[in-house]
């Protein structure tokens, strides 16, 4: 837990950039026009020697509805109340506004720190706003400029006494948490028999059966036939980068919001709500897990708006940094030319990929529409053949109880290592079964393989005319890859390599 610090204010004061300069990262979309932000989003903040949480909020609307300025009232709300000090940004260029004033009176009502910040104050042409924000009755005002860095130091003066405060209360939780730890152990050694323990064998349980106390063992199966340690999985519990993709109006925010169990983005009929990609910790069976929903991503050629633009520039920079990403498909338009564009370039960056078809209760023909699916599956991906394909309904939940259990498997897969003895004994049997080509009268020889790196998996070969080798024959040993060490539906890469030969420049002077 950190102290956390809401952002509040109307449209197109500056909340974003005041954001990304705390954070010290472009996370946040910023531009001219107002209502870019739609779901709040967190950051870690840094100021001197302070660091807090930072929510980024949407513009407050006196607007009540369901419309999307209503939802976007109603994600503020939650921000503020989530918060232990609000930051009150208003315009110093434009002055108060009456919805300046409006929110001001409902914000005094609050029983909360509230700093009012003048925000774009970058002379004294600003001044006139500065002085009327006093009149907001809500102490002393702090002149800043976002996008400059101008003032910051004054937010520092603001949240240092509520940081400092927070501080003593960790330091005392802390202090409570060691107490009671240390008298849970004083009374589990009081209870305990000292025959139980021998330092010899180590510890004892009550059926007589005794456990070595520093002894790591090695089961066969961790073990090659040469000894040769194995490492085909992931051994910690790091945490997983998980990203939903999709055109517009597929259902990646309720899919988000189901997995939580809360409304944490905004959701809607209305295509395109989703702007920024937000990032939320989570956890699954105690497995650490970063969802991040993004904004729906359209043909280039139908984009023409700026903010558009910005949102899936900002969904290619999230599938970049992901592992696994899942590419939600509207069941009633499953898998169009762009979702055939999204997913290819999820696996050109090397992704684990889920295919989660969405709205399935709509769908009355299961069976037909599965099956059309998976023979385009087959027939576009044939690099990455296998990918899970789910289906469920994101609004009722039905289903989506799969979604996790696949994502945590095709993640293993995506992170598995395979000794190099098993490699090159497969490569033996392999080119033996489908010799490679025979190059200007002599026969590429593959003489070594082995795994350069996993995530995804990739390989080296070193072979004799490694320019020469065919497309087609990598293939084949992709595709006897993944089925002979079972990795389905991740992205394999093989690179070729070919030796000096010593004896060329010898051969050239002759």
């Amino acid at each position: 837990m950190s102290l956390k610090v809401a952002i509040i204010g109307r449209p197109n004061v500056g909340k974003s950039t005041l954001f990304n300069r705390l954070v010290g990262k472009k996370l946040a979309l910023v531009d001219d026009q107002p209502g870019v932000t739609r779901d709040r989003r967190y950051g870690k903040a840094r100021l001197g020697d302070m660091s807090f949480d930072i929510i980024d909020t949407a513009g407050l609307e006196e607007v009540f509805d369901n419309s999307v300025e209503g939802m976007m009232r109603q994600q503020s709300e939650m921000a503020f109340e989530e918060c232990d000090v609000a930051l009150f940004l208003i315009d110093a260029r434009a002055g108060l506004t009456p919805l300046d004033n409006h929110f001001a009176d409902w914000l005094r009502k609050r029983h909360k720190p509230v700093y009012v910040i003048a925000n774009k104050h970058e002379g004294i042409g600003q001044d006139a706003g500065l002085y009327e924000a006093y009149g907001l009755g809500l102490g002393d005002v702090a002149p800043i400029s976002a996008e400059h860095g101008l003032g910051i130091e004054l937010l520092y003066d603001m949240l240092e006494p509520h940081w400092k405060e927070w501080k003593d209360r960790e330091r005392v939780a802390k202090q409570h948490a060691r107490e009671e730890a240390a008298a849970a152990e004083s009374d589990d050694n009081g209870a305990g028999d000292a025959d139980d323990l021998n330092d010899d064998d180590g510890f004892v349980d009550d059926d007589g059966e005794s456990f070595p106390s520093f002894e790591i063992e090695f089961f066969e199966d961790d073990e090659d036939e040469d000894g040769e340690l194995i490492d085909e999985g992931p051994r910690d519990n790091s945490k997983i980068q998980l990203a939903i993709v999709g055109r517009p109006n597929a259902g990646k925010s309720t899919l988000l919001n189901q997995l939580l169990g809360e409304n944490r983005v905004m959701t809607g009929p209305q295509a395109g709500l989703t702007r920024d990609s937000i990032a939320v910790d989570w956890a699954y069976e105690g497995r650490p897990i970063r969802l991040v929903d993004t904004a729906g991503m359209r043909r280039k050629k139908k984009i023409d708006d700026r903010v558009e633009r910005l949102s899936v520039a900002d969904t290619l920079r999230v599938i970049r940094y992901a592992q696994v990403v899942v590419l939600m498909l509207d069941a009633t338009n499953t898998l169009d030319k762009q979702d055939l564009t999204i997913a290819r370039m999820v696996l050109e960056e090397g992704r684990a990929l889920i295919i989660a078809v969405n709205k399935w209760d709509t769908i009355k023909d299961k069976a037909g529409v599965m099956q059309a699916l998976r023979d385009k599956l087959d027939t576009s991906f044939a690099q990455a053949k296998g990918i899970p394909v789910l289906t469920f309904s994101a609004l009722t939940g039905r289903g989506t109880e799969r979604l996790m259990p696949t994502v945590l498997d095709i993640h293993d897969i995506w992170s598995r290592r395979i000794s190099t003895s098993k490699l090159n004994r497969w490569l033996e049997i392999v080119s033996e079964r489908h010799l490679p080509p025979v190059i200007s009268g002599r026969r590429i020889r593959l003489r070594y393989m082995t795994q350069a790196k996993a995530r995804p998996p990739s390989f080296f070969i070193n072979c004799s005319k490694a320019a020469e080798l065919p497309e087609s024959y990598t293939r084949y040993l992709i595709n006897g890859l993944r089925e002979d060490f079972d990795m389905p539906g991740v992205p394999i890469r093989i690179n070729l390599r070919s030796s000096d030969n010593p004896f060329a420049k010898k051969k050239k002077k002759r």
